[in-house]
């Protein structure tokens, strides 16, 4: 064994969220990989002790198999089996924390958060995520790297660094969740998945409890239907806005959506201030009024329905 640098010899590291890890390992956690790439979660985060305040020090992590087997899901059993010989070896890459190079009294002072690394399958990835194949198992490493001064640093290069593994953190890597324990501890521990959490309907809003949900459901789906051209930054849905223009009329008079009738009454009550007069004849006859007469634009005010696409789309 290489005698490190006291630089790095003594130092120790705690991983955060370890009854997490724990609980995730006890199921077989598993980690979502995209093309695009995706974060991992739970987040790989450490607190670190035993540095030199004043020395430089580069923080990374690199993946490496755990065995040379290729894993399948049986589900009829709830467990991993494996598949096979492992596919050929991804290309190695490592991720620098983006505050390396830092002083060790930066690192000490505070909880090291990999939140920015990112797992990709992609083999062609040019944006420096970690790739790994889909269906093998890894496990997660973490590098502390002393910045050396000295000019010929490079021949104590195996001095200067310290390893550390925690074998909860292992995982394997899937393109969509096997376990569905695993999706469901995610959903519940994910704060950035609480839209997939059920909960009761008396902790909502009074004013989304299901008596109004029927109507803002409704309004939603039909909204939903036709992509306002402001949320792409594009106008490449020209032809399917024109599209919904065309059949505007069928999907506004049909007598099967009775909560969308009520929901546009509401939209285009001539009650709005601003309103504009309606883009389809038939929508007066929703509302009971004259708009011609009674309601006409006022610039002085910025509402919503002013503006014709945004309008357009709130019909769809």
């Amino acid at each position: 064994a290489v005698k490190k640098n006291p630089k790095v010899g003594n130092i120790t590291v705690q991983l955060e969220m370890k009854a997490l890890w724990d609980e995730f390992n006890q199921l077989g956690t598993e980690m979502i990989v995209t093309k695009a790439g995706r974060r991992m979660f739970p987040t790989f985060q450490v607190k670190i002790f035993g540095m030199d305040p004043m020395a430089d020090y580069m923080l990374l992590m690199d993946f490496v198999p755990v065995d040379d087997k290729r894993y399948r899901y049986a589900f009829h059993s709830s467990s991993w089996l494996v598949a096979g010989k492992a596919d050929p070896a991804t290309p190695g890459r490592v991720h620098y924390h983006p505050d390396s190079p830092a002083k060790g009294a930066q690192w000490m002072k505070q909880i090291v958060s990999f939140d920015k690394l990112k797992l990709t399958n992609n083999l062609l990835d040019d944006n420096g995520h970690i790739i790994l194949n889909s269906m093998h198992r890894y496990q997660p490493r973490f590098h502390v790297v002393y910045v050396d001064p000295r000019k010929d640093s490079e021949k104590y290069a195996e001095e200067n660094f310290k390893t550390f593994l925690f074998e909860e953190t292992r995982f394997t890597a899937v393109t969509a969740y096997q376990n569905h324990r695993i999706t469901q501890l995610k959903i519940a521990s994910n704060p950035f998945a609480k839209g997939f959490r059920d909960c009761d309907p008396e902790d909502w809003p009074r004013n989304h409890r299901p008596g109004s949900l029927q109507l803002i459901s409704a309004f939603t789906r039909n909204r939903n239907a036709v992509t306002s051209p402001q949320q792409n930054g594009s106008d490449k849905d020209a032809d399917a806005r024109s599209d919904y223009e065309r059949g505007a009329s069928r999907t506004l008079m049909h007598g099967e959506h009775p909560h969308q009738q009520q929901i546009m009454s509401r939209v285009l009550s001539p009650g709005l201030p601003g309103a504009l007069p309606p883009p389809h004849p038939g929508l007066a006859r929703l509302t009971n009024c004259d708009w011609s007469t009674t309601h006409k634009p006022r610039d002085s005010l910025h509402h919503t329905y002013k503006y014709r696409s945004y309008h357009d789309t709130y019909i769809g």
